[in-house]
């Protein structure tokens, strides 16, 4: 603080902030412009959730985590593909052997992925898959 009539000068740096700052232009365009809400897509439509998408998502959509999908097939008999793990969930469609599976996630013997990143997405029983040779 200085004493009065004497000149306070600047605090040290501050010539620096100020001649970085001056000129500072938002940036308004590009692929990553964050300009409000983005609308979500219809859940299972694409492998996006709060916390994980798909990594060709990674442009489009915001998520904490994105993920390089894993590739599975469907062992003979095929592997039904559900809307949940929930008992009773709906079952979306069946993989046919030897049907390609994108593996994003492995939970308590689920795996929860797409069969493309355009969709459609679902839970898998991990047993019903095997890694692509």
């Amino acid at each position: 603080m200085s004493a009065p009539g004497e000149i306070e000068s600047p605090a040290p740096g501050a010539q620096d902030h100020e001649r970085a700052t001056a000129s500072y232009e938002p940036h308004t365009q590009g692929p990553y412009l964050l300009a409000g809400p983005q609308d979500r897509p219809v859940p299972g439509a694409l492998p996006l959730r709060g916390d994980l998408a798909h990594i060709a998502l990674a442009g489009r959509y915001f998520v904490p985590h994105y993920a390089v999908p894993q590739p599975r097939v469907a062992m003979p008999g095929g592997a039904p593909l559900f809307a949940s793990t929930e008992p009773g969930a709906e079952e979306l469609c069946t993989l046919l052997e030897g049907d390609s599976f994108e593996v994003l996630e492995i939970s308590n013997g689920w795996a929860w992925g797409c069969l493309s990143a355009d969709g459609p997405v679902g839970y898998v029983r991990l047993d019903r898959l095997e890694p692509l040779t």
